[in-house]
């Protein structure tokens, strides 16, 4: 909900709608999956795509009912989803996540986390350098002990990690 005198980011009406759209998408790209793998009964039993295509269907299925009550929300039901003030902290989060998730397979869980913590504590806690640094650092260290030196669980590497000879 908007707060007393903030814009609103968009209304309840536009959000059901994307998201039935986004799910919608998302039962396609399952049911286009399935057919490739084949989603039919054949004489040995079900394909493997089998199940998933009908879960996929499902979930189009569904996202089509939704969308179709989406589109009859009107007036005051059509109230305010979220307004610009509260999306932007949402965003504030959203947006370094998914850059630090994307920048694991480029530069290593290591790496990634420490710049990801530090812009967090830096941008965000606005704490100083130095603790940045020892935080951000000092966390990746501990992560890289604990997971490959102790349990010996592999995470993704990047080209720090490769130069160190850490593989």
């Amino acid at each position: 909900m908007a707060e007393e005198g903030e814009r609103a980011a968009f209304s309840v009406r536009t959000a059901e709608l994307i998201v039935a759209a986004a799910f919608f998408l998302l039962g396609a790209i399952v049911i286009y999956g399935s057919v490739r793998l084949g989603a039919k009964w054949d004489a040995n039993g079900p394909q493997p795509g089998y199940f998933p295509f009908y879960v996929g269907l499902i979930i189009c299925i569904s996202s089509m009912i939704n969308f179709a009550r989406g589109l009859r929300i009107r007036g005051e039901r059509n109230t305010s989803f979220v307004s610009t003030g509260a999306l932007r902290q949402v965003l504030s989060v959203l947006v370094p996540t998914a850059v630090f998730a994307a920048l694991v397979g480029w530069l290593g869980i290591y790496v990634s986390g420490t710049l990801f913590i530090g812009l967090f504590m830096r941008w965000l806690g606005k704490y100083a350098w130095w603790k940045v640094a020892l935080i951000a650092v000092g966390t990746s260290v501990a992560f890289f002990f604990i997971f490959e030196v102790w349990f010996l669980v592999p995470l993704p590497k990047g080209p720090l990690e490769a130069l160190l000879h850490l593989d």
